[in-house]
């Protein structure tokens, strides 16, 4: 084995972090056996990016979490917003206008929970998300000021139903717009995103400014906002929890978030 990574891109919820049980948030830990590994790609001297639906402004405690250098970069909010840490700015974030989006959704799911997250400020919902599911502050605004001004993304929370899910993936479709679902516990969400932006994009971005090509990357991740990304680098790795679709897009599988996979994959390599 010949290749070795120059740039190692790790997924947050569900690779770095675990879902803690009866509830729609990650713990706050990472295994020890994960933040060494971590830290033997930082001391080979090869750059980790953090990609995650996060905002950049969730992504900069768990980027301390596993003692990541400052300056370096990380990819939040699904590839829409791509910040530097240390200290914390804005490199490039993507917007659209979500007002057309936010009024559809809430007129066909006015059971939804809708949040528009602007580049670099608190998020505006329709109403409070249980607390903890949202990194940073969030102010009630009215809907038809929700998507008053540029955004990166609408999330949408609503109760797990496949019918619905797929009456909104239509509903997004229909507004030419991108969306990425997930399920956390036995809730669905929906990630609307401007076209053309994902993890991937964000991450060829990120390489061109470090001089690191998409072949030479190893990019772990576990959900369907992580398929592109798997895609496009030089290794994609599924975790083993990932759902099949994730699994499909990848070069390679490794074990669960329960059992350190992220480790298993790195010291394969470092």
């Amino acid at each position: 084995m010949t290749w070795r990574p120059k740039l190692v891109a790790l997924d947050v919820d569900g690779c770095l972090l675990e879902w803690e049980r009866g509830t729609d948030k990650s713990s706050e830990f990472v295994a020890p056996a994960v933040r060494e590994a971590v830290g033997r790609v930082v001391r080979a001297g090869v750059p980790v990016v953090l990609a995650s639906g996060r905002s950049p402004l969730g992504l900069v405690d768990v980027a301390r979490l596993v003692d990541l250098p400052e300056p370096g970069w990380v990819v939040g909010s699904n590839g829409a917003v791509i910040a530097r840490t240390g200290p914390s700015s804005v490199a490039q974030a993507t917007t659209f206008d979500a007002r057309a989006t936010v009024l559809a959704v809430l007129d066909r799911f006015p059971e939804a929970m809708v949040a528009v997250e602007e580049p670099g400020l608190d998020y505006r919902v329709s109403r409070p998300f249980p607390r903890g599911e949202l990194s940073g502050g969030s102010v009630v605004t009215a809907a038809e000021e929700l998507g008053s001004r540029p955004a990166c993304r609408v999330m949408v929370r609503r109760p797990d139903d496949a019918s619905a899910s797929q009456d909104l993936h239509a509903l997004v479709s229909e507004l030419g717009l991108t969306g990425t679902d997930y399920v956390a516990n036995l809730t669905s969400w929906l990630d609307i995103s401007p076209v053309g932006v994902s993890k991937a994009s964000a991450l060829a971005y990120v390489g061109l400014q470090l001089g690191v090509a998409a072949a030479d990357v190893l990019a772990i991740g576990d959900g369907r906002n992580d398929i592109e990304m798997l895609q496009w680098a030089g290794r994609g790795v599924a975790m083993g929890q990932a759902v099949q679709d994730v699994h499909a897009a990848a070069d390679a599988s490794t074990t669960g978030v329960g059992e350190d996979g992220v480790a298993v994959e790195l010291a394969r390599w470092f």
